[in-house]
């Protein structure tokens, strides 16, 4: 078998099918194993079972799985796909297994073979759910994401090539294409050509993307080259406006801010950071990227939310690119920004909801008011929303700019991973 060739850019093009196919949003991933079939129309192609080649239909249906593992900074996902095959048109998802690990594969850079179980694991989930007659012929593919890229290329190297040990000893189909770190413009997802426009928002532990279909010919002339992409995909021309900010995920984004990014480790391999971003008494530890930090308040002085709006304020001083027309775009917002909205009990867990940038403002500015008055279970927490509603008008969103929160798109996991599977699964056809 030949070997393809598979450039990034075209790992990328299928993100968009994450929104090319699914529109509405809401959350539903606490349990720690999920199993959801799409919810089809009765009588529509989407509710045919697929795998009747033999039938005498109009249009006979195969199927095909898919197993893509989204290794990111703080954990391990693997989104198990069935879908429908029709000739001729794109494949439909009618089934999706997910199950998600943690720690992230970047905890295990210092001894890689350490990861091995988890791996096995989630491949034991994928085994669960395709019939063996299929395995041999179900592509298995892992795309790392931020943590992977901030580390040594050496170190994501063994890790890699560690995932690629267990990936060919499996029975599963793997290629040498099969494991990799992703570009960052591939975490991007889209709008369908028919449907509306829908920007997405995502802030993870390392990085933070920007996705949306720019409406304004500004926008696309006026915007650094690498952010425009546009791509051909079933008769359908789409252009997108899409980055990613290595280095501005939260938890990348708070050792910034606690002054620990040019900060060396003391003898005892603990470092201290000092912050006017926590409690003026507060003394703690932070365990980040395999360092003990020991963090401290910073004496009382200034007011502790104006304080830390300057200190991230210079953090992000020229680092994100400001789109006036992001602001007229309806967005979803996921991860990180999702997480702090329950902590605030603006949102439940489960349901999903709404939020404006102004109601982040509000939030941090009352959390940081009360640190010094009573501790909080986090004593982040107002370092976090500072950053999050800071980083959300830098990057062009005013304060009554509201966002819809989700992780779940029509039940199937938000991420590129639906996308990115498709397109690999094509891929195959063509070798």
């Amino acid at each position: 078998m030949k070997r393809p060739k598979v450039a990034g850019v075209f790992i990328f093009v299928c993100c968009l099918l994450t929104y090319l196919m699914l529109v509405k949003r809401h959350y539903a991933v606490s349990k720690p194993e999920v199993s959801r079939p799409p919810h089809p129309r009765p009588g529509s192609e989407h509710s045919r079972e697929c795998g009747l080649r033999g039938d005498t239909s109009a249009v006979a249906l195969s199927c095909q799985h898919g197993i893509m593992f989204d290794a990111g900074s703080t954990g391990t996902r693997v989104h198990i796909f069935k879908f429908q095959m029709e000739s001729r048109e794109a494949p439909k998802l009618v089934h999706e297994t997910f199950r998600a690990i943690k720690p992230g594969l970047s905890a295990y850079a210092d001894d890689p073979e350490k990861c091995t179980a988890g791996i096995m694991e989630l491949l034991q989930v994928a085994k669960s759910s395709i019939p063996p007659s299929m395995w041999n012929i179900t592509p298995v593919v892992l795309k790392a994401t931020a943590g992977l890229r901030l580390l040594p290329g050496e170190k994501a190297k063994h890790l890699l090539d560690q995932v690629r040990a267990v990936f060919l000893e499996s029975p599963f189909l793997s290629r040498e294409d099969s494991v990799s770190i992703m570009d960052g413009t591939d975490e991007g997802g889209l709008h369908g050509a028919d449907s509306p426009t829908v920007g997405m928002l995502d802030l993870g532990g390392g990085s933070t993307q920007i996705t949306f279909s720019p409406q304004d010919e500004k926008t696309i002339q006026t915007s650094p080259i690498d952010y425009i992409r546009s791509f051909q995909m079933f008769n359908n021309t789409h252009t997108v406006y899409t980055h990613s900010y290595l280095g501005l995920g939260l938890m990348s984004a708070r050792l910034a801010v606690l002054g620990g990014v040019d900060a060396s480790p003391s003898v005892g391999g603990s470092t201290e950071l000092v912050s006017p971003c926590l409690a003026p008494e507060y003394l703690g530890r932070w365990d980040h990227a395999d360092v003990v930090y020991t963090v401290k308040g910073q004496k009382a002085g200034e007011p502790v939310y104006e304080a830390c709006v300057t200190k991230v304020e210079k953090v992000l001083y020229r680092k994100v690119t400001k789109v006036s027309e992001a602001a007229d775009i309806d967005f979803y917002a996921f991860s990180y920004y999702y997480d702090r909205a329950v902590d605030l009990g603006v949102i439940g867990e489960q349901a999903g909801g709404t939020i404006k940038v102004a109601d982040y403002i509000d939030a941090a500015k009352r959390v940081c008011s009360e640190l010094s008055v009573s501790p909080l279970q986090s004593p982040f927490l107002c370092l976090d929303l500072v950053y999050i509603s800071v980083l959300l008008q830098e990057l062009g969103f005013p304060p009554h700019k509201q966002f819809k929160l989700a992780r779940t798109i029509n039940q199937v996991e938000t991420s590129w991973a639906l996308g990115a599977t498709f397109h690999y699964i094509e891929s195959l056809k063509r070798y």
